[in-house]
Protein backbone atom coordinates (compact mmCIF):
# COMPACT_ATOMS: atom_id res chain seq x y z
CA UNK A 1 0.00 0.00 0.00
CA UNK A 2 2.85 2.36 0.87
CA UNK A 3 4.35 1.88 -2.61
CA UNK A 4 1.11 2.97 -4.29
CA UNK A 5 0.84 6.03 -2.04
CA UNK A 6 4.39 7.12 -2.88
CA UNK A 7 3.83 6.65 -6.61
CA UNK A 8 0.64 8.67 -6.26
CA UNK A 9 2.48 11.52 -4.55
CA UNK A 10 5.07 11.56 -7.30
CA UNK A 11 2.37 11.54 -9.98
CA UNK A 12 0.62 14.48 -8.28
CA UNK A 13 3.93 16.36 -8.35
CA UNK A 14 4.33 15.69 -12.07
CA UNK A 15 0.75 16.74 -12.77
CA UNK A 16 1.17 19.93 -10.76
CA UNK A 17 4.25 20.86 -12.80
CA UNK A 18 2.48 20.19 -16.08
CA UNK A 19 -0.62 22.21 -15.11
CA UNK A 20 1.40 25.12 -13.73
CA UNK A 21 3.82 24.93 -16.71
CA UNK A 22 6.71 24.57 -14.28
CA UNK A 23 9.78 22.56 -15.24
CA UNK A 24 9.25 18.88 -14.41
CA UNK A 25 12.80 18.84 -13.04
CA UNK A 26 11.25 19.94 -9.73
CA UNK A 27 8.88 16.95 -9.78
CA UNK A 28 11.81 14.67 -10.64
CA UNK A 29 13.74 15.96 -7.64
CA UNK A 30 10.65 15.46 -5.47
CA UNK A 31 10.42 11.88 -6.75
CA UNK A 32 14.06 11.25 -5.91
CA UNK A 33 13.51 12.48 -2.35
CA UNK A 34 10.38 10.31 -2.00
CA UNK A 35 12.00 7.09 -3.26
CA UNK A 36 15.23 7.80 -1.38
CA UNK A 37 13.19 8.23 1.79
CA UNK A 38 11.42 4.92 1.10
CA UNK A 39 14.80 3.18 1.08
CA UNK A 40 15.78 4.76 4.39
CA UNK A 41 12.41 3.71 5.84
CA UNK A 42 13.14 0.13 4.72
CA UNK A 43 16.38 0.19 6.76
CA UNK A 44 18.77 0.74 3.84
CA UNK A 45 21.67 3.04 4.68
CA UNK A 46 22.23 6.47 3.18
CA UNK A 47 25.32 5.03 1.45
CA UNK A 48 23.25 2.16 -0.01
CA UNK A 49 20.81 4.57 -1.64
CA UNK A 50 23.60 6.71 -3.07
CA UNK A 51 25.25 3.61 -4.52
CA UNK A 52 21.97 2.49 -6.10
CA UNK A 53 21.72 5.91 -7.75
CA UNK A 54 25.32 6.09 -9.00
CA UNK A 55 25.23 2.57 -10.43
CA UNK A 56 22.12 3.45 -12.45
CA UNK A 57 23.61 6.69 -13.80
CA UNK A 58 26.62 4.72 -15.03
CA UNK A 59 24.31 2.55 -17.11
CA UNK A 60 23.02 5.57 -19.09
CA UNK A 61 26.33 7.37 -19.68
CA UNK A 62 26.35 6.32 -23.35
CA UNK A 63 22.89 7.82 -23.78
CA UNK A 64 24.13 11.12 -22.31
CA UNK A 65 27.01 11.18 -24.80
CA UNK A 66 24.55 10.57 -27.63
CA UNK A 67 22.45 13.52 -26.45
CA UNK A 68 25.49 15.80 -26.67
CA UNK A 69 26.17 14.60 -30.22
CA UNK A 70 22.54 15.14 -31.21
CA UNK A 71 22.60 18.68 -29.83
CA UNK A 72 25.77 19.38 -31.80
CA UNK A 73 24.62 17.85 -35.08
CA UNK A 74 21.34 19.78 -35.06
CA UNK A 75 23.38 22.99 -34.89
CA UNK A 76 26.19 22.25 -37.37
CA UNK A 77 23.87 20.76 -40.01
CA UNK A 78 22.15 24.14 -39.92
CA UNK A 79 25.39 26.12 -40.10
CA UNK A 80 27.13 24.08 -42.82
CA UNK A 81 24.18 24.18 -45.23
CA UNK A 82 23.21 20.50 -45.22
CA UNK A 83 19.60 21.24 -44.30
CA UNK A 84 19.50 24.30 -46.55
CA UNK A 85 20.73 22.32 -49.59
CA UNK A 86 18.24 19.48 -49.16
CA UNK A 87 15.35 21.81 -48.44
CA UNK A 88 16.26 24.11 -51.35
CA UNK A 89 15.83 21.33 -53.89
CA UNK A 90 13.15 19.34 -52.03
CA UNK A 91 10.70 22.22 -52.19
CA UNK A 92 10.59 21.79 -55.98
CA UNK A 93 9.66 18.12 -55.65
CA UNK A 94 7.09 18.17 -52.83
CA UNK A 95 3.67 19.80 -52.77
CA UNK A 96 1.89 20.83 -49.59
CA UNK A 97 -0.92 18.34 -50.34
CA UNK A 98 1.31 15.31 -49.74
CA UNK A 99 4.02 16.83 -47.55
CA UNK A 100 2.65 15.44 -44.26
CA UNK A 101 2.48 11.91 -45.67
CA UNK A 102 5.96 12.22 -47.24
CA UNK A 103 7.29 13.49 -43.91
CA UNK A 104 5.95 10.40 -42.14
CA UNK A 105 7.32 7.99 -44.76
CA UNK A 106 10.77 9.62 -44.92
CA UNK A 107 11.11 9.60 -41.14
CA UNK A 108 10.00 5.93 -41.09
CA UNK A 109 12.69 5.09 -43.65
CA UNK A 110 15.53 6.91 -41.90
CA UNK A 111 14.56 5.64 -38.45
CA UNK A 112 14.40 2.07 -39.73
CA UNK A 113 17.79 2.55 -41.38
CA UNK A 114 19.50 4.13 -38.36
CA UNK A 115 17.47 2.62 -35.51
CA UNK A 116 17.46 5.86 -33.53
CA UNK A 117 14.45 8.12 -33.03
CA UNK A 118 16.55 11.01 -31.71
CA UNK A 119 19.06 10.81 -34.56
CA UNK A 120 16.26 10.58 -37.13
CA UNK A 121 14.52 13.62 -35.65
CA UNK A 122 17.80 15.56 -35.62
CA UNK A 123 18.40 14.85 -39.32
CA UNK A 124 15.39 13.98 -41.46
CA UNK A 125 12.95 15.42 -38.90
CA UNK A 126 14.58 18.86 -38.97
CA UNK A 127 14.71 18.79 -42.78
CA UNK A 128 11.02 17.88 -43.12
CA UNK A 129 9.96 20.47 -40.56
CA UNK A 130 11.92 23.16 -42.38
CA UNK A 131 10.36 22.24 -45.72
CA UNK A 132 6.87 22.14 -44.19
CA UNK A 133 7.39 25.49 -42.46
CA UNK A 134 8.47 27.01 -45.77
CA UNK A 135 5.15 25.79 -47.24
CA UNK A 136 3.16 27.24 -44.35
CA UNK A 137 1.92 23.85 -43.13
CA UNK A 138 0.68 23.75 -39.53
CA UNK A 139 3.62 22.49 -37.40
CA UNK A 140 1.22 20.44 -35.25
CA UNK A 141 0.53 18.16 -38.23
CA UNK A 142 4.14 18.03 -39.37
CA UNK A 143 5.44 17.48 -35.84
CA UNK A 144 3.00 14.62 -35.27
CA UNK A 145 4.03 12.93 -38.53
CA UNK A 146 7.71 13.28 -37.61
CA UNK A 147 7.20 11.93 -34.10
CA UNK A 148 5.27 8.93 -35.42
CA UNK A 149 7.83 8.30 -38.15
CA UNK A 150 10.97 8.44 -36.02
CA UNK A 151 9.51 5.89 -33.59
CA UNK A 152 8.51 3.55 -36.42
CA UNK A 153 12.12 2.43 -36.78
CA UNK A 154 12.88 2.83 -33.09
CA UNK A 155 10.29 0.10 -32.56
CA UNK A 156 11.28 -2.42 -35.23
CA UNK A 157 14.71 -1.66 -36.70
CA UNK A 158 17.49 -4.24 -36.19
CA UNK A 159 19.69 -1.21 -35.38
CA UNK A 160 17.35 0.05 -32.65
CA UNK A 161 18.68 0.07 -29.09
CA UNK A 162 15.15 -0.24 -27.69
CA UNK A 163 14.43 -3.26 -29.91
CA UNK A 164 17.71 -4.83 -28.82
CA UNK A 165 16.91 -4.05 -25.19
CA UNK A 166 13.57 -5.86 -25.50
CA UNK A 167 15.37 -8.86 -27.03
CA UNK A 168 17.82 -8.97 -24.15
CA UNK A 169 15.12 -8.65 -21.52
CA UNK A 170 12.93 -11.37 -23.08
CA UNK A 171 15.71 -13.61 -24.43
CA UNK A 172 14.34 -13.54 -27.99
CA UNK A 173 15.71 -13.16 -31.52
CA UNK A 174 15.39 -9.65 -32.97
CA UNK A 175 14.60 -10.79 -36.52
CA UNK A 176 11.77 -13.05 -35.34
CA UNK A 177 10.47 -10.14 -33.31
CA UNK A 178 10.58 -7.86 -36.37
CA UNK A 179 8.46 -10.30 -38.38
CA UNK A 180 5.85 -10.34 -35.62
CA UNK A 181 5.95 -6.54 -35.37
CA UNK A 182 5.33 -6.19 -39.11
CA UNK A 183 2.13 -8.21 -38.71
CA UNK A 184 0.93 -6.26 -35.68
CA UNK A 185 1.56 -2.85 -37.28
CA UNK A 186 0.52 -3.34 -40.93
CA UNK A 187 -3.08 -2.18 -40.43
CA UNK A 188 -2.19 0.79 -38.15
CA UNK A 189 0.53 1.85 -40.62
CA UNK A 190 -1.92 1.82 -43.53
CA UNK A 191 -4.56 3.77 -41.59
CA UNK A 192 -1.92 6.32 -40.54
CA UNK A 193 -0.90 6.91 -44.16
CA UNK A 194 -4.51 7.47 -45.14
CA UNK A 195 -5.05 9.93 -42.27
CA UNK A 196 -1.98 12.00 -43.18
CA UNK A 197 -2.95 12.00 -46.84
CA UNK A 198 -6.46 13.24 -46.03
CA UNK A 199 -5.09 15.92 -43.68
CA UNK A 200 -2.77 17.11 -46.44
CA UNK A 201 -5.68 17.39 -48.88
CA UNK A 202 -7.95 19.23 -46.47
CA UNK A 203 -5.66 21.59 -44.54
CA UNK A 204 -4.86 24.99 -45.97
CA UNK A 205 -1.22 26.05 -46.31
CA UNK A 206 -0.35 29.56 -45.18
CA UNK A 207 -0.29 31.97 -48.11
CA UNK A 208 2.37 34.01 -46.32
CA UNK A 209 4.87 31.18 -46.31
CA UNK A 210 8.51 32.27 -46.48
CA UNK A 211 10.27 32.06 -49.87
CA UNK A 212 12.70 29.51 -48.55
CA UNK A 213 14.75 29.12 -51.73
CA UNK A 214 15.51 32.82 -51.91
CA UNK A 215 16.45 32.97 -48.22
CA UNK A 216 18.83 30.01 -48.47
CA UNK A 217 20.37 31.17 -51.76
CA UNK A 218 21.19 34.55 -50.21
CA UNK A 219 22.69 33.15 -46.99
CA UNK A 220 24.47 29.91 -47.97
CA UNK A 221 26.94 28.62 -50.49
CA UNK A 222 24.75 25.76 -51.73
CA UNK A 223 27.57 23.57 -53.00
CA UNK A 224 27.05 19.81 -53.34
CA UNK A 225 29.71 19.33 -50.68
CA UNK A 226 27.16 20.47 -48.07
CA UNK A 227 25.21 17.23 -48.48
CA UNK A 228 28.14 15.06 -47.36
CA UNK A 229 27.13 14.98 -43.63
CA UNK A 230 23.73 13.55 -44.63
CA UNK A 231 25.35 10.98 -46.95
CA UNK A 232 27.57 9.88 -44.06
CA UNK A 233 24.50 9.17 -41.92
CA UNK A 234 22.96 6.96 -44.62
CA UNK A 235 26.15 5.09 -45.62
CA UNK A 236 27.33 4.47 -42.06
CA UNK A 237 23.88 3.18 -41.13
CA UNK A 238 23.87 0.77 -44.09
CA UNK A 239 27.19 -0.62 -42.87
CA UNK A 240 25.77 -0.88 -39.34
CA UNK A 241 28.37 1.44 -37.81
CA UNK A 242 27.46 2.52 -34.27
CA UNK A 243 25.20 5.52 -33.80
CA UNK A 244 27.82 7.41 -31.77
CA UNK A 245 30.49 6.94 -34.43
CA UNK A 246 28.07 7.88 -37.20
CA UNK A 247 26.95 11.07 -35.48
CA UNK A 248 30.53 11.99 -34.53
CA UNK A 249 31.88 11.70 -38.07
CA UNK A 250 28.91 13.60 -39.49
CA UNK A 251 29.45 16.37 -36.91
CA UNK A 252 33.16 16.70 -37.69
CA UNK A 253 32.45 16.81 -41.43
CA UNK A 254 29.75 19.46 -40.94
CA UNK A 255 32.08 21.60 -38.82
CA UNK A 256 34.75 21.50 -41.54
CA UNK A 257 32.22 22.44 -44.22
CA UNK A 258 30.93 25.30 -42.04
CA UNK A 259 34.48 26.65 -41.80
CA UNK A 260 35.74 26.15 -45.36
CA UNK A 261 32.59 26.30 -47.49
CA UNK A 262 30.43 28.77 -45.54
CA UNK A 263 33.39 30.80 -44.25
CA UNK A 264 32.41 30.81 -40.59
CA UNK A 265 35.18 31.49 -38.05
CA UNK A 266 36.10 28.83 -35.41
CA UNK A 267 34.80 30.86 -32.46
CA UNK A 268 31.35 31.18 -34.04
CA UNK A 269 31.31 27.47 -34.87
CA UNK A 270 32.11 26.64 -31.24
CA UNK A 271 29.27 28.90 -30.12
CA UNK A 272 26.92 27.16 -32.55
CA UNK A 273 27.86 23.75 -31.12
CA UNK A 274 27.21 24.87 -27.55
CA UNK A 275 24.40 27.44 -27.82
CA UNK A 276 22.83 26.45 -31.15
CA UNK A 277 22.84 27.98 -34.61
CA UNK A 278 21.84 31.64 -34.65
CA UNK A 279 21.45 34.10 -37.51
CA UNK A 280 20.94 37.86 -37.52
CA UNK A 281 18.82 37.53 -40.66
CA UNK A 282 15.21 37.42 -39.45
CA UNK A 283 13.94 35.23 -42.31
CA UNK A 284 16.78 32.72 -41.94
CA UNK A 285 16.48 32.74 -38.16
CA UNK A 286 12.77 31.83 -38.39
CA UNK A 287 13.68 28.74 -40.40
CA UNK A 288 17.02 27.62 -38.99
CA UNK A 289 17.85 28.89 -35.49
CA UNK A 290 18.19 26.14 -32.87
CA UNK A 291 20.11 23.08 -31.74
CA UNK A 292 23.26 23.05 -29.64
CA UNK A 293 24.41 21.07 -26.62
CA UNK A 294 22.63 23.38 -24.17
CA UNK A 295 19.29 22.50 -25.77
CA UNK A 296 19.79 19.04 -24.24
CA UNK A 297 20.49 20.14 -20.64
CA UNK A 298 16.94 19.53 -19.44
CA UNK A 299 17.00 16.10 -21.04
CA UNK A 300 20.33 15.31 -19.37
CA UNK A 301 18.87 16.07 -15.96
CA UNK A 302 15.68 14.08 -16.53
CA UNK A 303 17.64 11.00 -17.65
CA UNK A 304 20.10 11.20 -14.76
CA UNK A 305 17.42 11.58 -12.09
CA UNK A 306 14.99 9.04 -13.52
CA UNK A 307 17.76 6.47 -13.99
CA UNK A 308 18.36 6.75 -10.25
CA UNK A 309 14.78 5.58 -9.75
CA UNK A 310 15.52 2.27 -11.51
CA UNK A 311 18.48 1.60 -9.25
CA UNK A 312 16.54 2.43 -6.10
CA UNK A 313 13.49 0.39 -7.19
CA UNK A 314 15.65 -2.64 -7.86
CA UNK A 315 17.77 -2.26 -4.76
CA UNK A 316 14.82 -1.82 -2.39
CA UNK A 317 12.42 -4.31 -4.09
CA UNK A 318 9.97 -1.45 -4.47
CA UNK A 319 8.04 -3.13 -7.29
CA UNK A 320 7.50 -6.60 -5.81
CA UNK A 321 4.05 -5.96 -4.30
CA UNK A 322 2.87 -4.02 -7.34
CA UNK A 323 3.70 -6.98 -9.57
CA UNK A 324 1.07 -9.15 -7.87
CA UNK A 325 -1.63 -6.60 -8.67
CA UNK A 326 -0.57 -6.57 -12.32
CA UNK A 327 -1.18 -10.32 -12.55
CA UNK A 328 -4.72 -9.85 -11.20
CA UNK A 329 -5.42 -7.06 -13.71
CA UNK A 330 -4.16 -9.26 -16.54
CA UNK A 331 -6.88 -11.83 -15.91
CA UNK A 332 -9.58 -9.16 -16.21
CA UNK A 333 -8.48 -7.00 -19.15
CA UNK A 334 -6.30 -9.49 -21.11
CA UNK A 335 -2.49 -9.73 -20.86
CA UNK A 336 -1.98 -7.13 -23.59
CA UNK A 337 -4.35 -4.77 -21.82
CA UNK A 338 -2.45 -5.13 -18.53
CA UNK A 339 0.89 -4.53 -20.26
CA UNK A 340 -0.55 -1.48 -22.04
CA UNK A 341 -1.88 -0.06 -18.77
CA UNK A 342 1.41 -0.79 -17.01
CA UNK A 343 3.45 0.84 -19.80
CA UNK A 344 1.35 4.01 -19.55
CA UNK A 345 1.95 4.20 -15.80
CA UNK A 346 5.68 3.44 -16.09
CA UNK A 347 6.07 5.97 -18.91
CA UNK A 348 4.41 8.63 -16.76
CA UNK A 349 6.70 7.83 -13.83
CA UNK A 350 9.95 6.97 -15.61
CA UNK A 351 9.99 9.99 -17.95
CA UNK A 352 12.17 8.06 -20.39
CA UNK A 353 11.73 5.11 -22.71
CA UNK A 354 14.51 2.85 -21.44
CA UNK A 355 13.36 2.86 -17.83
CA UNK A 356 9.73 2.45 -18.90
CA UNK A 357 10.61 -0.67 -20.92
CA UNK A 358 12.61 -2.15 -18.06
CA UNK A 359 9.94 -1.46 -15.44
CA UNK A 360 7.15 -2.80 -17.66
CA UNK A 361 9.15 -5.96 -18.32
CA UNK A 362 9.84 -6.48 -14.61
CA UNK A 363 6.23 -5.96 -13.62
CA UNK A 364 4.52 -7.90 -16.41
CA UNK A 365 6.84 -10.84 -17.04
CA UNK A 366 4.63 -13.34 -15.12
CA UNK A 367 1.57 -12.49 -17.26
CA UNK A 368 2.93 -13.96 -20.54
CA UNK A 369 4.55 -17.38 -20.88
CA UNK A 370 5.48 -17.12 -24.59
CA UNK A 371 8.68 -15.07 -24.99
CA UNK A 372 8.07 -13.87 -28.56
CA UNK A 373 4.55 -12.77 -27.72
CA UNK A 374 5.76 -10.91 -24.64
CA UNK A 375 8.48 -9.19 -26.71
CA UNK A 376 5.95 -8.03 -29.31
CA UNK A 377 3.63 -6.78 -26.56
CA UNK A 378 6.46 -4.69 -25.10
CA UNK A 379 7.27 -3.26 -28.53
CA UNK A 380 3.61 -2.42 -29.15
CA UNK A 381 3.20 -0.72 -25.77
CA UNK A 382 6.20 0.44 -23.72
CA UNK A 383 8.37 1.39 -26.70
CA UNK A 384 5.80 3.65 -28.37
CA UNK A 385 3.81 4.88 -25.38
CA UNK A 386 6.72 6.85 -23.90
CA UNK A 387 6.86 9.50 -26.66
CA UNK A 388 3.16 10.21 -26.07
CA UNK A 389 3.84 11.43 -22.51
CA UNK A 390 4.49 15.21 -22.74
CA UNK A 391 7.15 15.22 -20.01
CA UNK A 392 8.94 12.07 -21.17
CA UNK A 393 12.24 12.72 -22.95
CA UNK A 394 11.22 10.10 -25.54
CA UNK A 395 8.87 12.69 -27.02
CA UNK A 396 10.35 15.87 -25.57
CA UNK A 397 13.74 15.47 -27.28
CA UNK A 398 12.46 14.95 -30.86
CA UNK A 399 9.87 17.70 -30.41
CA UNK A 400 12.47 20.15 -29.08
CA UNK A 401 14.89 19.12 -31.82
CA UNK A 402 12.49 19.88 -34.67
CA UNK A 403 11.01 22.94 -32.97
CA UNK A 404 7.41 21.70 -32.92
CA UNK A 405 4.74 22.50 -30.29
CA UNK A 406 4.08 19.84 -27.65
CA UNK A 407 0.51 19.54 -28.91
CA UNK A 408 1.86 17.77 -32.01
CA UNK A 409 1.78 14.60 -29.86
CA UNK A 410 -1.96 14.51 -30.62
CA UNK A 411 -1.19 13.95 -34.31
CA UNK A 412 1.32 11.10 -33.87
CA UNK A 413 -1.36 8.74 -35.18
CA UNK A 414 0.74 5.60 -35.66
CA UNK A 415 1.77 5.60 -31.99
CA UNK A 416 -1.88 5.54 -30.92
CA UNK A 417 -3.17 3.13 -33.52
CA UNK A 418 -0.70 0.30 -32.87
CA UNK A 419 -1.68 -0.35 -29.22
CA UNK A 420 -5.38 0.38 -29.83
CA UNK A 421 -5.54 -1.99 -32.80
CA UNK A 422 -3.75 -4.80 -30.97
CA UNK A 423 -5.87 -4.36 -27.85
CA UNK A 424 -9.04 -4.67 -29.95
CA UNK A 425 -7.67 -7.80 -31.67
CA UNK A 426 -6.84 -9.46 -28.35
CA UNK A 427 -10.23 -8.62 -26.84
CA UNK A 428 -11.97 -10.08 -29.90
CA UNK A 429 -9.79 -13.20 -29.72
CA UNK A 430 -10.63 -13.60 -26.06
CA UNK A 431 -14.36 -13.34 -26.74
CA UNK A 432 -14.06 -15.81 -29.61
CA UNK A 433 -12.20 -18.31 -27.42
CA UNK A 434 -14.86 -17.99 -24.71
CA UNK A 435 -17.63 -18.66 -27.26
CA UNK A 436 -15.80 -21.71 -28.59
CA UNK A 437 -15.30 -23.08 -25.10
CA UNK A 438 -18.99 -22.57 -24.32
CA UNK A 439 -20.00 -24.36 -27.50
CA UNK A 440 -17.62 -27.20 -26.74
CA UNK A 441 -18.92 -27.57 -23.19
CA UNK A 442 -22.56 -27.49 -24.33
CA UNK A 443 -21.93 -30.31 -26.81
CA UNK A 444 -20.36 -32.39 -24.09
Amino acid sequence: MLEFILLGLFSIGLLACVISQTSIIFAMILGYIIFFGYGIYKKYTFRNMIDFSIDSINTVKNILITFALIGTITAVWRSCGTIAYIVYYATNLCSSDVMILITFLLCCFISFLTGTSFGSAATMGVICMTVANSMGINPIYTGGAILAGVFFGDRCSPMSTSALLVCELTDTDIFKNILIMVKTSLVPFTITCVIYLVIGWTCQANSEAISVQKVFAENYNLSMVTIIPAVIIILFSLFKISVKSTLSVSCICAILITAFTQGVDPISILKFCIFGFSSNNASLAALMNGGGILSMVKVFLIVCISSCYAGMFKGTNFLDKIQKHIEMISEKITPFGSILLTSIITAVIACNQTLSIMLTQQLCEPTISDKETFASYLEDTAVIISPLIPWSIAGAVPIATIGAPTSCILMACFLYLVPIYNLIIEILDKKLNIKMKLKSSSKN
